[in-house]
């Protein structure tokens, strides 16, 4: 089943304070480039993707001057949204939904994953459309241990696998999940639904969809950013 882009919505959530990055600037606000920060770029991705769809980025109140500050110098006017986000990511996706006009599918993404395809986001979109959910993930490739006391054992990485962001759902579905009471268990937007009791339709991802936490990641993105061009 297709969706119209006009019925899509975005939520960016470009909360976070790169503690680990171990930088003065939020993480989301430094430069891949002389011209783009981290988040401009993911702003820029899915408008490319879905130049139909409402953008809605959730940033800390006390960064919204810093924000525009940073889009003026860039001159980076594609259109968006922004609101004040919450004290924790549930709140903060919870602030983007209250944002957005009503819609049939909703994406919420980290704004640190600047290397989203438009190729993932549609592959995302459509399986949403037919399955009501879709969240990125991909397969453990590594060895796995469990610890065991002072030891570990090996762990079966076949029953294992990682989730990234987009993650795209239902409006309905996803206005439900945030009028629970928050849960420190919800570490992410399939687990918000999922507690529901609610099967949530998981989607191949893409190992170039990184999301920037160290400084190590930094440097590896704005090489990357620079190839892309």
């Amino acid at each position: 089943m297709k969706v119209n882009q006009s019925d899509i919505g975005v939520i960016i959530v470009a909360g976070g304070r790169g503690t680990r990055m171990g930088a003065s600037t939020p993480k989301q606000f430094l430069p891949l480039s002389e011209h783009r920060c981290v988040l401009e770029v993911t702003v820029e991705r899915f408008a490319q993707a879905l130049p139909g769809a409402d953008i809605v980025v959730v940033l800390p109140a006390d960064s919204m001057a810093s924000w525009h500050d940073i889009n003026s110098k860039h001159d980076f006017n594609t259109p968006h949204t922004t609101v004040a986000g919450g004290d924790t990511r549930f709140g903060s996706v919870a602030a983007g939904l209250g944002a957005l006009p009503h819609k049939e599918l909703v994406a919420v993404t980290d704004g640190v994953r600047p290397f989203v395809t438009q190729e993932l986001i549609a592959r995302l979109i459509d399986d949403a459309a037919d399955y009501g959910s879709a969240v990125a993930s991909l397969p453990v490739t590594d060895t796995l241990r469990r610890r065991c006391g002072q030891g570990s054992m090996s762990a079966d990485r076949n029953e294992y696998f990682t989730v990234q962001t987009p993650q795209v759902f239902t409006h309905s579905v996803l206005q439900r999940a945030y009028t629970q009471p928050f849960d420190e268990r919800f570490t992410d937007d399939a687990s918000v639904v999922e507690s529901l009791g609610l099967n949530v339709h998981y989607t191949p991802g893409d190992r170039g969809n990184i999301k920037l936490t160290t400084p190590e990641e930094l440097v590896m993105a704005r090489a990357i950013y620079a190839l892309q061009g």
